[in-house]
């Protein structure tokens, strides 16, 4: 008798979970991929650090004070900066991308299911 019990009660919990899957999909799960997706933007912008190389453009590397050492110095730290800026950008986007998908994945499961009946 309680294996009926315990049958009734995992068909009943299988039902709930299929039906209420979208409203965790779009709620709690989007939340936690918002916030995966800003914390993936948060490491890369913490490992191209554009604006760390902006802050210092005009800082002579290897303590080459001479004007031909400041000049070397700030063209390859604004080629740095525009390099890693583009990469930043691009980062953004798969994060944006990673995102869209996330929102996009059951609407497109539930639209290939409609077209396949």
């Amino acid at each position: 008798m309680t294996w009926l019990f315990v049958f009734q009660r995992l068909v009943l919990e299988f039902i709930l979970d299929f039906l209420l899957f979208p409203f965790w999909w779009y709620t709690v799960g989007a939340k936690r991929a918002l916030t995966y997706c800003f914390n993936f933007f948060r490491s890369g912008n913490e490992l191209l650090a554009p604006g760390l190389w902006l802050k210092n453009i005009f800082v002579p590397m290897f303590g080459q004070t001479d004007w031909q050492g400041r000049l070397v110095s700030f063209f390859m730290r604004l080629g740095n900066v525009i390099g890693r800026t583009i990469a930043l950008l691009v980062w953004l986007i798969l994060a944006l991308t990673l995102l869209s998908l996330w929102l996009a994945i059951p609407v497109f499961v539930f639209y290939m299911l409609v077209i396949s009946f």
